[in-house]
């Protein structure tokens, strides 16, 4: 008998990113039911992962989910996940949008990190952004990555931020 366990995927794989999204929705509905908020729940698999969007219904207004800066969020994702992992056993990379708010937040990041590229190849020096949360600094990472330049995170958090580096080609520094 082996030890090493085959990395799922397939039917397998999605069959459990769909039962993820169901626990989850499941779990959001009764915090939209205790908070007297009304929306809908839409379920999705994206870039490897469980996603749930909370839609505000017409007239719904679902900023207090989101809270300032995305800091509620933040939280309710992780709640979500701790939920879902609690009755998977498993952790979850689940994502949680609400209202949009990241979908439109993944666009200014993606314009904040295209301006950062264009600086680095104008100047041919590294440039630093201003701190950011995990889902900022990945979005950002790979916006820079599919530039074909090179990016590290750096600080500590909550100061921790991306800097956008030139290419190895371009005189960057390798990263390992």
């Amino acid at each position: 008998m082996t030890t090493d366990t085959p990395v799922e995927q397939g039917p397998d794989r999605t069959k459990r990113l769909e039962e993820e999204g169901e626990i989850a929705a499941d779990y959001l509905e009764e915090l939209l039911d205790i908070a007297d908020l009304d929306g809908d729940i839409d379920l999705d698999i994206q870039h490897d992962r469980a996603a749930v969007e909370i839609v505000a219904d017409e007239d719904g207004d679902l900023s207090s989910l989101v809270g300032r800066d995305g800091e509620v969020l933040e939280a309710l994702q992780e709640l979500t996940r701790l939920a879902v992992q609690a009755r998977t056993g498993e952790r979850s990379r689940l994502m949680l949008d609400i209202a949009g708010f990241r979908a439109a937040r993944r666009e200014e990041l993606t314009a904040l990190a295209e301006d950062a590229i264009r600086q680095v190849r104008e100047s041919g020096e590294e440039v630093e952004l201003d701190p950011l949360n995990a889902f900022e600094r990945k979005v950002v990472h790979d916006a820079v990555a599919a530039a074909g330049l090179v990016s590290d995170s750096r600080g500590v958090e909550p100061s921790r931020y991306v800097v956008v580096q030139p290419s190895v080609e371009q005189g960057g520094a390798s990263e390992a």
